[in-house]
């Protein structure tokens, strides 16, 4: 049976205080009667009832989730918790006023009237209690299934981002593959030989949701190495990645849509081609992942390139990360243009 009894003893307290209030009350009724009796009788009473009722409940096992019994052994536990602390708090402060001279014993001396105040008091703020205890175990009970959907429904999103991403640039290799067979065979063998390695590392990779920028990197570059293939000359690449940032989680295909957008829009539209280069650096509590190309750069007119690419990045870095990212696609200093983006860096 595992309890929290930070969680207890907060419990205990809100208690003792709706304990405090009611003999509060009650000498507010009857300021002729001393303050201390009612009072050691309302605490007593209320926190046995509270025991009963807040450490028996674990004794059941439908708790276990919901942190409450079901229906008929929840009231069972209620009503019997409350004639506990009843019977029990008022015997107690029975023998403490009666040992200490600071009151006539409670109950058996009590009139028909007030003793029927008692019991109604102690049932009624037994019952108030026990839903009050019930109401934050049933939502904290919705709030943690909550969680876990939305982070199921994340992950649903990241594997359906991932399908999406992984036929769009394999589709577009094996166009590449189909023409360099009939124009330059011996290209494609080597071109098929990276794209196998590629889809080796991308089908390891997807058992998890994420993996380390070093594994990225890699991945970066297999594809990197199919697009050169492709391009001969006119593409060229470097990868910046410290060594001390080569094991931090980032999603998986995270920069592969950047780089998709470089050749695409960037290198591809200029004739003589360019360079990309892929870095990674750390800026105080912060990641910061840049793939700069010398392409054309950007135009009033070139609305693609931060269409599907951008969505894909910002969308995965919004389901793990949530609003804590920054994604900017800035024209270059010197042409070209630089894709960024900004996460939270976890050691």
């Amino acid at each position: 049976m595992n309890i929290d009894w930070t969680a207890k003893l907060r419990h205990l307290l809100q208690v003792l205080a709706f304990a405090l209030a009611i003999a509060a009350i009650q000498y507010a009724f009857m300021p002729e009667r001393p303050w201390g009796p009612p009072l050691v009788y309302s605490l007593l009473i209320a926190g046995i009832t509270w025991a009963g009722i807040d450490i028996g409940r674990h004794l059941f096992p439908s708790s276990a989730e919901t942190g409450w019994p079901s229906r008929w052994a929840g009231l069972v536990l209620v009503a019997g918790s409350i004639v506990l602390g009843y019977v029990g708090g008022t015997w107690i402060a029975d023998t403490l006023c009666k040992y200490y001279g600071w009151y006539p014993p409670g109950a058996g001396h009590q009139d028909p009237t007030q003793l029927r105040n008692s019991i109604l008091i102690t049932a009624l703020a037994g019952i108030a209690g026990s839903f009050y205890f019930y109401s934050i175990s049933k939502s904290a009970y919705l709030i943690r299934k909550m969680d876990e959907a939305r982070q199921h429904a994340s992950e649903a999103r990241l594997k359906l981002l991932e399908t999406q991403l992984e036929p769009h640039m394999l589709f577009n290799t094996l166009a590449n593959l189909r023409a360099l067979i009939a124009t330059d065979p011996p290209r494609a063998q080597v071109m098929l030989d990276h794209m196998i390695d590629y889809l080796r590392a991308t089908l390891g990779a997807s058992l998890a949701p994420t993996h380390t920028l070093q594994a990225e990197f890699d991945r970066l570059r297999d594809y990197l190495e199919l697009m050169l293939i492709r391009m001969g000359p006119r593409l060229t690449y470097t990868l910046e990645l410290p060594a001390e940032l080569a094991q931090h989680p980032v999603p998986t295909l995270l920069l592969q849509p950047l780089v998709e957008n470089s050749i695409k829009h960037g290198l591809e539209p200029k004739v003589e081609g360019g360079r990309i280069t892929v870095r990674a650096r750390r800026e105080a509590a912060a990641l910061v992942l840049e793939v700069l190309d010398t392409g054309v750069g950007l135009s009033g007119a070139d609305k693609d390139r931060a269409g599907f690419g951008m969505a894909q990045v910002r969308e995965r870095l919004t389901s793990t990360y949530g609003a804590d990212i920054a994604i900017e696609l800035v024209a270059g200093g010197a042409g070209g243009t630089r894709a960024s983006v900004r996460f939270p860096f976890k050691p």
